[in-house]
């Protein structure tokens, strides 16, 4: 251990020795750690947001769909399985959604409609904030009201204000006309990375109980698929696991596979194997730089043993055996990608920050690439610094003392 210490110290004396040489021979090892700790730090806090924001829009929600196997068989989603789903002890709620095409005249004019029916937990799973009134519940299904939620942008196209409690909209579909009553107006969530759109020529979006629309397009007890929001604190796939169960044993078709399961859980996972693809294969072009600083290093060791090749020499002559010349020469090539390793880590925390403020990108510091990039440039140094090192161990004492 004292050895190590010694060549330690030997190699801090040659840095400072050389303190501007040695600084040039660390930029490309400063730039290319400083490029890497940068990348995964703006990578890994754009991953964290946007993980919390899914988390917070669709957290714990399951997608239960009907495999084009059960609609050869007929076998379709219904309203009491519905309600079966909804007694599953670990389930918060359920929520069906289909979409018509549809149309309505108001004094602004004519508009294209999406009608979305849904079922009684339809505000819990849209995440829906009310702006006025209040969402359609179990009531409003059980008794087939003609009621109607819209948004607040949808509700200044259709009439010019937001305020539209109590206001009838007239909507025709497949031929078919009815009116709906406006019972609430939701507004959009601030949701920081995630950003809905709108614009003139979008549909206008119209959210109705499922039971109202028997009207106009007849039967509508039968559903494609559920939308499930279960608990936030349990695997969603021990979730999907009860629902299926609980729908095949109505459908007496275990074994068929005729419902399919998609979860929030498995969206994120798959964007986070994304981002971090993403990352890492930026982060490697980044690398490059260090591959360079690696070759500048080498270079400048060579320099260096040509440069002190009568201390080698002297050095051996007094009994220093070859072990000694290699590990001090190898010891001053890792200092000096280490210390490089260091500076570019505080620059690349630096350079993060600057990019966050300027551009509002999230940054999260990543200890593990903090540590891994400063073993990775002493490792640079340990590789590149070999061949110089064990060039100054090979010398031949009487030819080193010779070449002064």
């Amino acid at each position: 251990m004292g050895g190590l210490f010694e060549y330690i110290k030997m190699a801090v004396q040659n840095i400072r020795a050389n303190k501007g040489r040695s600084f040039l021979t660390m930029l490309g090892i400063i730039i290319g750690i400083a490029s890497v700790i940068a990348i995964v730090s703006i990578g890994e806090g754009t991953k964290n947001q946007m993980n919390s924001e899914i988390d917070g829009i669709g957290g714990g929600q399951i997608a239960v769909s009907v495999s084009n196997d059960a609609i050869t068989e007929s076998e379709f989603i219904t309203a009491e399985d519905v309600q079966a789903v909804r007694e599953i002890d670990t389930i918060e709620g359920v929520n069906v959604s289909e979409s018509y095409d549809g149309e309505t005249v108001t004094g602004k004019g004519n508009f294209s409609i999406m009608l979305t029916a849904e079922g009684p937990d339809a505000k819990l799973l849209n995440n829906s904030e009310m702006k006025y009134g209040n969402y359609f519940g179990e009531n409003e299904i059980e008794e087939g009201k003609n009621v109607c939620v819209i948004s607040d942008a949808d509700a200044k196209r259709l009439f010019g204000t937001d305020d539209v409690v109590g206001m009838n909209l007239d909507i025709t579909c497949y031929d078919s006309s009815k009116s709906f009553r406006i019972m609430g107006v939701t507004t959009q969530k601030e949701n920081g990375t995630f950003v809905s759109y709108t614009y003139d020529g979008m549909p206008v979006t119209v959210n109705i109980p499922y039971s109202s629309m028997e009207d106009l397009v007849g039967a509508t007890d039968e559903f494609y698929s559920l939308m499930i929001q279960g608990d936030k604190t349990l695997d969603s796939q021990i979730i999907a696991d009860q629902v299926v169960h609980v729908l095949e044993k109505r459908h007496q078709c275990a074994g068929e596979e005729y419902f399919q399961v998609q979860s929030f859980q498995d969206v994120m996972q798959s964007m986070n194997e994304m981002l971090g693809m993403v990352t890492a294969f930026i982060s490697f072009v980044a690398g490059i730089s260090l591959l360079v600083g690696g070759i500048g290093v080498m270079n400048i060791m060579l320099v260096s043993v040509t440069e002190r090749t009568s201390e080698i020499g002297l050095k051996k002559a007094i009994g220093a055996r070859k072990k000694v010349i290699l590990y001090q020469f190898l010891t001053e090539a890792a200092m000096l990608t280490s210390i490089g390793g260091i500076i570019g880590v505080i620059a690349g925390i630096i350079l993060s920050k600057i990019v966050s403020q300027l551009s509002g990108a999230p940054t999260a510091i990543s200890i593990p690439a903090i540590i891994g990039s400063v073993l990775f440039s002493m490792l640079i140094g340990v590789v590149f610094g070999l061949l110089p090192s064990v060039k100054a161990a090979d010398l031949n004492p009487i030819d080193a003392l010779r070449s002064e």
